[in-house]
């Protein structure tokens, strides 16, 4: 039924204890509580409950449907991966005989369980949208995922979707702005930590939640957060990190499934004592957390990415594409390259000899090593065969990453010099590259990158659901969104 969850089996408990603890609640969170009274994550709540499709303006629904087919391209993409088999084995284990889509797999979930699968097959393969600057975000893994699964679920429309997520985007995108991104110094993933509070705000938003219940939502978000960067120190183990998205999505929905049966969390579990960003950051500033709320749409800072490699290669890759189209150069004409960018990029993303594919494209060096002798805007140019190429492995350990003076950790600009063999020095440097908001991918890049995706599938049907997603807000169902 329509904003209803699974009933929950019912607990003793003792009627007086509950009323007290439920009358507390609504005086902490009251829905016509006055916005200056009441703390962040209720404000945040508050807010996500309120917002109206018709608030939104065109460039942000926009923002949102090219989010929404970017990540169906990469779910569809990410099910042929052993690592997204598994997560889709035991998705259909636990969840069968539901109404929400694995998409790429022909079979029917229930939404929590679409939800770990999609989180998961989004993140299979390191082609999905984030936020540039970076707060650690991953919209389309956290929000499309979950939302997508309860729409299905409860017959939703697509225009409740496209509301549902810019509610999540705005809410979660805020709350990795308020960590300072200190969390991943302390060992923690920031998709997986964030996009619970994403997952709930889409999930409770379809849901039709009041004040009360997105407060609640949020509240046990927060303790279904999680995820380590072990994988990125240890050399092996990269399978889990695709894991932290889907756990993220699913608690998402569990969450508000809990959450719309009267289940509680915490009213300040984002900043209060010991609550999420104490706990999981070094360092913060609650003032993000409802900086612009209402007046600024951080939606708006969605990146699609064209390269299957993290984040922080994009630059260096660009700048390589740039100086091969305007030299001609190949990889047998370089001898040595050297980067320049931030702590971050010179450390954590500094692996010169990847053991596989997947820790291949968490490394810079091993990235553009890649691009020099392959085309990284085709996803299958990142194979498993590309760890094992002589020459890529061979140029990779010539690549020098060194910080460059005063760039902060989450600025993602390279300065890229290529030496060549006889003796040229070629520099280029790139900042804002295709994909982020200032350099948006047009709509015939969003059609370009979907059907590279979806090479694999049906060329007429795929188009067919480009297109349809490009007009969802018309779209009375979403249960047609099953390939």
């Amino acid at each position: 039924m329509r904003g209803m969850a699974v009933a929950a089996g019912a607990a003793r408990f003792s009627p007086r204890l509950f009323a007290g603890a439920a009358s507390a609640f609504a005086i902490a969170a009251r829905a016509d509580m006055p916005a200056h009274d009441a703390g962040q994550t209720v404000r945040l709540a508050e807010y996500a409950a309120r917002i109206r499709h018709e608030d939104i303006s065109p460039e942000v629904l926009q923002r949102a449907k090219d989010c929404i087919a970017d990540t169906v391209g990469t779910i569809l993409f990410g099910a042929q991966f052993v690592w997204s088999k598994m997560i889709i084995a035991q998705a259909q284990r636990m969840g069968s005989g539901g109404k929400s889509s694995i998409l790429g797999t022909g079979t029917r979930v229930h939404a929590a369980a679409a939800a770990l699968a999609h989180g998961a097959m989004t993140h299979a393969f390191e082609q999905d949208n984030l936020t540039f600057p970076d707060s650690g975000a991953h919209p389309g893994a956290a929000l499309v995922t979950s939302g997508l699964a309860v729409a299905q679920e409860g017959g939703m429309t697509g225009r409740e979707l496209l509301t549902a997520l810019v509610a999540g985007a705005e809410v979660m995108i805020r709350i990795g702005r308020a960590t300072k991104r200190t969390n991943e110094a302390r060992g923690f993933h920031a998709p997986g930590i964030l996009g619970p509070f994403g997952a709930a705000v889409a999930s409770g938003k379809l849901m039709q939640f009041d004040v009360q219940k997105m407060t609640n939502a949020l509240g046990i978000a927060a303790s279904t957060s999680g995820g380590l960067m072990a994988f990125a120190h240890s050399g092996n183990g990269a399978m889990v990190k695709r894991l932290h998205l889907g756990r993220a999505a699913e608690g998402g929905v569990l969450a508000a499934n809990l959450a719309a049966n009267g289940f509680t969390g915490p009213t300040t579990v984002i900043e209060g004592e010991a609550g999420f960003l104490k706990a999981f950051c070094n360092e913060t500033d609650p003032t993000e957390l409802t900086r612009g709320l209402g007046d600024t749409y951080l939606t708006l800072s969605i990146l699609m990415k064209r390269f299957s490699c993290h984040i922080t290669a994009h630059t260096a890759v660009e700048a390589i594409l740039d100086l091969r189209t305007r030299y001609g150069i190949t990889g047998d004409a370089v001898a040595s390259i050297q980067i320049a960018g931030s702590r971050r990029m010179a450390t954590t993303n500094n692996i010169p000899a990847p053991p596989d594919i997947l820790i291949g494209q968490f490394s810079i060096p091993f990235c553009v090593a890649l691009a020099l002798y392959r085309n990284p805007i085709d996803p299958y140019s990142f194979d498993e065969a590309a760890v094992h190429d002589t020459a890529i492995r061979a140029m990779a350990l010539r690549v020098k990453m060194t910080v460059a003076p005063g760039q902060d950790d989450e600025d993602v600009s390279s300065t890229v010099s290529v030496t060549l063999q006889d003796g040229r020095v070629l520099t280029q440097r790139v900042t804002d590259f295709l994909g982020t908001p200032a350099r948006p991918l047009t709509g015939r890049d969003m059609r370009q990158k979907f059907l590279l995706l979806t090479q694999k599938y049906p060329v007429s049907q795929l188009e067919n659901v480009f297109d349809r997603v490009q007009n969802i807000e018309s779209e009375a169902s979403l249960d047609w969104l099953h390939v």
